[in-house]
């Protein structure tokens, strides 16, 4: 006798449902913030099926995600593309999350747990064996969870909603900060990280919050010289 009731099977099919949505928008924005696809490219759901292997309702579900993320734009009824920012609103939008960040910071000093601090310091050395061995995806994915950790740590959900909104738009700019030819940038960066590691587990505040909001200067230079470069 079967003991699987119509609930049961509802239950299944919704979590099915539920991690192909999740894989599907993974592997999508992975697609868009690498850089697979240019500035304002049309994006292809016929292709990205294809290359997928799913239906266009999961796609188009995850497309939707990743709108409201700042990482696409949908337009009526003529699909979706790759969202560009212009080097005015790279630099706003960087000083603002700088900002967020150094709130975040001296929030996190005061709140952080040890357990908090431990997992932050090990996603730190992944992510240094990761800029070893020139795995920029890898790097980039250890990155993000140390600095929405850091988000985490300070314990204030209305700053982390306001951070969250600004990393989906930045998410973007922010992998390509790294893909200077010398990796002057890639090698600037893991060094703010060890300092910020440092000033974290001293609980230092105010250079925390310093050291942050800098990280994200540079990285909004490095991001506006490349654009620069590109055009030229």
């Amino acid at each position: 006798m079967n003991d699987l009731t119509a609930d049961d099977g509802a239950g299944i099919s919704e979590r099915i449902a539920t991690t192909l949505h999740g894989e599907v928008l993974s592997r999508l924005r992975d697609h868009v913030v690498h850089g697979d696809l240019p500035d304002g490219a049309r994006i292809s759901e016929r292709e990205l099926c294809a290359r997928f292997g799913v239906s266009r309702t999961p796609l188009r579900e995850a497309l939707k995600v990743l709108a409201s993320e700042g990482l696409i734009e949908l337009l009526p009824n003529r699909g979706a593309r790759v969202k560009s920012l212009t080097p005015d609103e790279i630099g706003e939008l960087f000083d603002l999350m700088g900002g967020l960040e150094a709130l975040a910071g001296r929030l996190a000093c005061e709140r952080i747990t040890p357990e908090q601090f431990d997992a932050i310091e090990q996603t730190h050395r992944e992510m240094y064996a990761h800029y070893l061995r020139g795995d920029r995806p890898g790097y980039f994915a250890c990155n993000q969870r140390i600095h929405e950790a850091i988000l985490a740590a300070a314990g204030n959900g209305a700053l982390s909603a306001a951070a969250r909104a600004l990393l989906g738009r930045l998410r973007r700019v922010r992998f390509a900060a790294n893909l200077d030819e010398q990796g002057d940038r890639w090698r600037e960066a893991v060094r703010e990280h060890e300092l910020i590691l440092h000033a974290l587990c001293r609980r230092a505040g105010a250079e925390l919050a310093d050291l942050l909001f800098n990280h994200l200067r540079s990285t909004r230079s490095a991001i506006l010289r490349n654009l620069a470069a590109r055009k030229n």
